[in-house]
């Protein structure tokens, strides 16, 4: 089982833990940048609707992989605008629940494809 390791900081910040230790003989699974992106090819206008999106790739990630978000020990949220972080943060906690992986939010000039507003990277580990 990973353990959450607290030195303080997260706790004054967010939701998320300062760091996680992985028990040893871990299978890992590291996702690439997904961003809320219908299977369609569709994509949203807005935060909420891309974030909930990309959260959706990534729990079925996860469970093609058997892991859950109680697996997830690092993850990296890329949003366009400050202003949408409210509104990411909303989602990211209803699908997260009271998971607390460490976690890096960054602000970037954009995306790879104009209108991707978030993309998330995720690493997993479960025994």
């Amino acid at each position: 089982m990973n353990r959450m390791v607290d030195v303080g900081v997260a706790r004054q910040i967010g939701k998320y833990s300062d760091a996680i230790e992985v028990a040893p003989n871990a299978r890992w699974l590291y996702t690439a940048g997904t961003p809320g992106l219908a299977l369609d090819g569709t994509l949203p206008p807005d935060i909420t609707s891309q974030a909930e999106l990309a959260w959706t790739h990534i729990i079925s990630m996860l469970a093609n992989a058997n892991m859950s978000v109680q697996d997830l020990v690092k993850v990296t949220h890329s949003l366009v605008r400050a202003s949408d972080i409210a509104d990411y943060v909303k989602v990211r906690s209803r699908f997260l629940g009271d998971a607390r992986p460490a976690s890096m939010l960054l602000i970037v000039p954009e995306l790879v494809r104009p209108g991707f507003l978030v993309e998330i990277e995720a690493i997993a580990a479960k025994v």
